[in-house]
């Protein structure tokens, strides 16, 4: 048991009075990468919503377990300073905000919540330099506000080099292949799996097979009406690339 890192039972979600998760069960161990699929409107943006905390959306019954704990009674922020990550499907800008200072700040807060000291500038400079080349990333990028004026793909880009500074126990990403090139799914994929370790794991959500090319995932689940109704192998996402979800329909 002491490997399990998420636990949700039987986990029901609304946001302005509509039933959205109805009943989903899902257990993640550390060292894992489970993909999650589905149709449009199956509820894999709330669940990950649901995750993370967002207000919007209401847990009406269910439990989630993390790390042993009840992950619904913590805030969103004490959320990420556990170790839990969101790479956002559209990722906003925040103009005004250098990258650095907003880094920084999010690193130094992880560490304070962990009594930790907070990171020099020149380790963090460091720190930050290393991180980029995982992600192939501009320095020039890493110097602006955080997502100003950028492309749809600097922007999941930035999104997975926050990532690797954070450093979490469970990300999550949320279609972060949407809108990719191969060059730049490639280079996402790859900060992904050199995060990889025995002691996090990560949760991938996405429509097409493509993404599971790049990260190999250990289970695949289909999300359809807010219930997981299949859970197989990595193998399993082909066939979904073959077959569509319409065969979903027969299981209602």
């Amino acid at each position: 048991m002491e490997n399990i890192l998420l636990e949700i039972k039987n986990l029901h979600a609304e946001i302005g009075g509509r039933e959205i998760l109805r009943g989903l069960d899902l257990t993640v161990k550390t060292g894992e990468v489970h993909a999650i699929m589905g149709p449009n409107g199956s509820g894999k943006s709330t669940l990950s919503s649901v995750l993370v905390g967002n207000p919007a959306f209401t847990v009406t019954e269910g439990t989630v377990m993390y790390k042993g704990r009840d992950l619904l009674a913590l805030s969103p922020e004490n959320r990420s300073r556990e170790g839990i990550f969101l790479s956002f499907q559209y990722p906003v800008e925040i103009p005004g905000v250098s990258m650095v200072n907003f880094m920084r700040a999010a690193v130094n807060a992880h560490r304070e919540y962990n009594h930790e000291e907070p990171v020099s500038a020149t380790d963090f400079l460091k720190m930050m330099r290393e991180k980029r080349a995982i992600v192939e990333m501009d320095s020039k990028l890493a110097s602006r506000s955080v997502n100003g004026g950028f492309s749809g793909g600097e922007k999941k880009r930035n999104e997975i080099f926050q990532m690797t500074m954070l450093n979490p126990l469970l990300s999550i990403l949320d279609e972060t292949d949407s809108g990719l090139d191969i060059d730049a799914l490639r280079v996402v994929a790859n900060g992904v799996n050199k995060l990889k370790t025995p002691d996090n794991a990560t949760i991938v959500i996405t429509h097409y097979q493509r993404l599971l090319d790049y990260i190999r995932p250990d289970v695949v689940h289909v999300l359809y009406k807010g219930r997981i109704v299949k859970t197989a192998g990595p193998e399993f996402a082909l066939e979904l690339e073959r077959k569509g979800y319409d065969w979903l329909k027969d299981s209602d």
